[in-house]
């Protein structure tokens, strides 16, 4: 009988727990679908939700803040259990956050920082080191340029954007104590495919036809994709006459690899929600206050992993 009763007992409780955690309902407010990386972002985000039994709602900003803003109050109407941020731009958070705080809902912050007085407005924020990112690529171009003389164009992320900040800091940094190496130009490609492409058809034009450029720096894998492509309609050869290094580590840069088109990648785990999930349920739970900063792991990937990483990509969102 006391058997029965346990065994009843602990059914109970998982069927309590089950429903504590159906009953929860997030609202995600995403930047877009600018890359292949963000996609990723949003159906491992999907999955995860999926599988803790968690509602979540998704408002596509279009890279807006201004429309981020109107999902993050729609979702404060809303009554939501916590707010998930993907911050197109670092400033300007600071009104709808206030809104958000005093509804005492939380607000965790995803694979983006923002800037504000108060820290308190969001609980935390599930990010990589973007700063290691950058300098991770930077130190692999020192090495691998061995002294020659290097002339470097970034492609930036979108202009406010944390990670490209951090980014650009990270491989300043590195390449600071290489006088050989430097950037001779530099400027947004969106984090989009076509946008990278334009520039670097820029690029190529203001800088002798792309005989003075050495390598690209691009701020994710979908503008150095696109800059593969100008590349090679200008007859150059991206990967050899001209190193490719960029970030993300989404499938359509290690078959650049395989084509010997592309030389590094730091990979970004599109799984930030996953961790952020972690702690809104452990706070839901019994109060526990979670990290300021939950950070993701950063790993270099070069044409020698290309192979192996598509096939892991492949369950992986993308």
């Amino acid at each position: 009988m006391l058997k029965r009763l346990l065994i009843a007992s602990s059914v109970a409780t998982l069927l309590t727990a089950a429903a504590s955690a159906q009953a929860l309902t997030v609202g995600f407010s995403q930047i877009g679908s600018e890359s292949g990386w963000r996609a990723a972002e949003t159906s491992v985000a999907k999955e995860q939700a999926k599988k803790r039994g968690i509602t979540l709602k998704i408002a596509d900003a279009q890279q807006k803040q201004e429309n981020q803003i109107k999902a993050v109050r729609s979702f404060i109407a809303q009554g939501v259990d916590a707010i998930f941020i993907a911050p197109v731009v670092q400033t300007g958070w600071e009104p709808v956050l206030e809104e958000a705080k005093d509804a005492k809902i939380p607000v965790f912050l995803l694979d983006r920082n923002i800037t504000v007085k108060d820290d308190s407005l969001y609980m935390s924020v599930v990010t990589a080191d973007n700063v290691l990112e950058g300098r991770v690529a930077g130190n692999w171009l020192v090495k691998e340029v061995a002294g020659k003389p290097c002339n470097v164009v970034e492609l930036q992320g979108t202009v406010g954007a944390s990670v490209a900040l951090d980014r650009k800091k990270g491989f300043a940094e590195a390449i600071a104590a290489a006088p050989n190496v430097k950037i001779i130009r530099t400027q947004s490609g969106d984090f989009t495919r076509s946008k990278g492409k334009e520039v670097m058809e820029s690029f190529i034009k203001a800088e002798n036809r792309g005989k003075n450029i050495c390598a690209v720096f691009a701020h994710n894998d979908d503008m150095a994709i696109g800059a593969i492509q100008a590349i090679k309609e200008a007859g150059l050869k991206p990967g050899s006459e001209i190193k490719i290094v960029s970030i993300d580590a989404v499938p359509d840069i290690f078959k650049a690899m395989q084509a010997g088109e592309a030389n590094l990648t730091v990979e970004l785990t599109p799984n930030m929600a996953g961790p952020a999930f972690d702690a809104l349920e452990a706070y839901k739970k019994d109060g526990t206050i979670p990290p300021k900063v939950i950070l993701t792991e950063s790993k270099s990937f070069g044409p020698d992993s290309a192979k192996e990483q598509i096939e892991l990509k492949k369950g992986m969102g993308y």
